[in-house]
């Protein structure tokens, strides 16, 4: 006879199953553009939206008996997914070892290990990290939450953060969707949502660049790069190129943001209380974009996808380090 213990949640402080939705609010920095509209996943517990696809992804394991408590999970990520799996990992009784490039933030380590996470610095790219990290899940036989390739990435979204969206904002509707490519999840799952509600949304990559520079903090996809944003580097997610491939004429565009306006775009974001990482003046930069160009009755959603702390060693931090 089948036994279905294992399929139980873990009964102790599992608060992560009763995290209620993040605010929806409309933000406005440039007074000829109006407002933008802006979830603000920097207020999962963790701090990042990918508190929602570790989750998703790790309780979809764990019902399908692919989990168990004790387990070992893994991950490569330039940060924010494996400090969300790390917190995951730490509530449903498993362990985790992320792998992580040599340059990421040390802050991003230390959260890691604060969960009782185990961090593996990589050397050489973030290819090389993705590789270090199937080559230990083969090794050891771990489970790897393959966040750049898992479809439960972008299912999250599409069934937990798009719903939400729609059901926060007064009209229903949206107009174009605007998000950096991590893995890109957030962005496909998003539209996703928006187009299975009936909303004929755009989708917009908001994408950093510098020009030919780039440095290892970085977790995937784009056609080019920035060292001051973390979170892009080129074409290691398959779960966003196959999306591109597939996205009809007009469905999908990507947006070149140049660095200095994220940063910038950042601390104006602090300026009106939001404690958010760069990404945030990324998506914010790319939505104003959007919007000039639509005009300023088109409702555009961006997302501010991580909180501030994780970038105290970073140069948008530069001009306040030393001031005490």
């Amino acid at each position: 006879m089948q036994t279905y213990e294992r399929r139980a949640f873990r009964p102790t402080g599992r608060f992560i199953r009763q995290v209620p939705p993040t605010p929806m609010v409309p933000v406005t920095l440039d007074a000829g553009v109006g407002e933008i509209w802006c979830k603000l996943e920097f207020m999962n517990p963790s701090g990042s939206t990918k508190d929602r696809i570790a989750r998703h992804i790790l309780e979809k394991a764990w019902r399908r008996g692919e989990l168990k408590e004790g387990d070992t999970v893994v991950e490569a990520s330039s940060g924010s997914t494996s400090i969300a799996l790390a917190l995951a990992c730490a509530q449903m009784g498993l362990k985790f070892v992320a792998f992580i490039p040599k340059a990421a933030t040390a802050e991003r380590g230390l959260m890691i290990r604060a969960y009782g996470g185990e961090v593996r610095r990589i050397g050489g790219g973030m290819q090389c990290v993705l590789d270090a990290a199937v080559s230990a899940a083969d090794e050891h036989g771990w489970f790897a939450a393959r966040q750049f390739e898992n479809p439960d990435n972008a299912e999250a979204h599409r069934l937990a953060t798009g719903p939400e969206i729609l059901s926060q904002m007064e009209c229903g509707c949206v107009d174009a969707v605007v998000s950096g490519v991590g893995t890109g999840g957030t962005l496909r799952g998003l539209w996703e949502a928006f187009a299975e509600a009936g909303c004929d949304a755009l989708a917009v990559a908001a994408i950093p660049c510098e020009g030919d520079a780039f440095g290892h903090n970085a977790e995937c996809c784009s056609l080019a790069f920035s060292k001051e944003v973390p979170g892009v580097v080129e074409c290691l997610s398959k779960l966003y190129e196959d999306w591109k491939g597939e996205c009809a004429d007009g469905v999908l565009e990507e947006m070149m943001i140049d660095e200095g306006d994220c940063l910038r775009l950042t601390k104006e974001l602090w300026g009106l209380g939001f404690p958010v990482g760069p990404s945030s003046g990324l998506n914010y930069a790319a939505a104003i974009a959007t919007k000039r160009r639509l005009g300023v009755d088109a409702r555009v959603v961006t997302v501010f996808p991580d909180r501030m702390e994780r970038y105290f060693s970073h140069n948008v931090f530069a001009d306040l380090r030393g001031e005490d």
